[in-house]
């Protein structure tokens, strides 16, 4: 059995955040019931690429779902939902606030027909606040968190993240969170409503920046793969490409500077003797570190600075990353066979459980797949399924 199997999970969310919170769950064995809006479904259906018209995007973050399309602007429809909120546990939506109210499914609604249940919203900027009604998007929400004025090169343009940080931050904090609400409820018989915005998501994680802001006043800027209390911690240019370095203490300073780059005066260097000199001239140590890596390979360095302990490592591009040992190794890919679009595969699981493991039990389900099935099961008729049908509520 596994730690989620039991909770019954309904997901309205669409594109990214919520589908990827409740895909965990799915993994983690919660019956998670994916209801989409009649008669497009889930944006993401319609993003490549493709396998046989069956889009990788929406297949990658939600495996392990059941498949409902209904009409949720209709009373008909509502009620569908309605009766499937009486058998959840947990209800997770990314609308902007105004519309689920709009739609009459909002948490005070649907608490009254269930008052155990969990409710989490994942919104862009939060349910309160001058912005709550305003639309927000992994880019906007990057900047307003002040991630993007701090990533990049300095006095370059500014620049997102590579991947969709606040979404899937988004997701992970609303996963946690429902997962404190799960235990709260396993103590006290109480559901709850949880607020979950993707600015806060990531905002949450910029301790480091936070403490240099609240401690002196530094408004943390652009600093490329530099660490902003660490250094030499970066990448840095070789004969062949670049690499990366972490020296993490004075002790691994010392080797560094001795056993890899044999430049024993830098140790007494009055830029270079302690971290904190270091930082003040990270330029000057980035132009002499790299006077001496330039003269070398990158194999050559990591080999050396391997051996002397030292944190170092490549800098993979992704289709390097899916064909390395290390990935493969770790169960990081996995490969399915889907009916309509043939061989695919998905991401494996981060997390390694040695009782309770997360498994890929099912693909992403078809637009309304099991809707009839569901609907079996919440006691309606087959003459009022195909009435449903026939008037396109489902």
């Amino acid at each position: 059995m596994q730690p989620l199997s039991g909770v019954r999970v309904i997901d309205i969310s669409h594109v990214l955040a919520g589908p990827y919170c409740t895909m965990v769950m799915g993994d983690m064995g919660a019956d998670v019931i994916k209801v989409e809006q009649y008669p497009d479904g889930d944006m993401m259906r319609a993003t490549g690429p493709f396998n046989n018209g069956i889009s990788y995007s929406f297949s990658m973050i939600n495996r392990n779902k059941k498949g409902l399309k209904v009409n949720l602007t209709t009373e008909e429809g509502r009620e569908i939902l309605y009766r499937l909120v009486k058998t959840a546990d947990v209800f997770v939506e990314n609308f902007r606030p105004d519309v689920v109210k709009k739609l009459g499914i909002d948490y005070e609604t649907l608490k009254k027909l269930n008052p155990d249940l969990i409710y989490c919203s994942i919104s862009g900027y939060g349910q309160t606040g001058p912005y709550k009604n305003k639309g927000g998007l992994d880019i906007m929400a990057q900047g307003m968190s002040g991630i993007m004025s701090m990533t990049g090169e300095s006095n370059g343009r500014p620049v997102k993240v590579g991947i969709p940080i606040h979404d899937i931050g988004a997701g992970l904090t609303a996963l946690y969170h429902i997962l404190f609400a799960q235990i709260h409820k396993m103590r006290t018989g109480e559901g709850q409503y949880i607020d979950v915005s993707l600015v806060e998501s990531g905002l949450a994680w910029t301790v480091w920046e936070a403490a240099a802001y609240f401690g002196s006043g530094e408004v943390p800027a652009p600093s490329g793969t530099r660490h902003r209390r660490m250094a030499p911690y970066q990448s840095y240019r070789t004969k062949t490409g670049y690499i990366l370095i972490g020296v993490v203490s004075q002790r691994l300073w010392d080797k560094f500077c001795i056993q890899v780059v044999e430049k024993e005066e830098w140790k007494e260097d009055p830029r270079f003797a302690t971290v904190n000199d270091r930082i003040e001239h990270v330029d000057e140590l980035e132009e002499a570190i790299e006077s001496v890596l330039t003269k070398e390979s990158s194999d050559f360095w990591l080999k050396k600075l391997e051996s002397s302990g030292i944190p170092c490592g490549p800098i993979y591009n992704y289709d390097e990353v899916m064909k390395h040992e290390q990935i493969i190794g770790r169960d990081m890919i996995i490969e399915y066979e889907d009916p309509v679009a043939g061989p695919m595969k998905t991401l494996g699981f981060p997390g390694k459980m040695s009782k309770t493991p997360a498994q890929f039990q099912s693909r992403a389900p078809r637009l309304g797949e099991h809707t009839e099935a569901v609907m079996r099961e919440l006691q309606y008729s087959e003459e009022e399924i195909q009435q449903f049908k026939q008037n396109s509520i489902i």
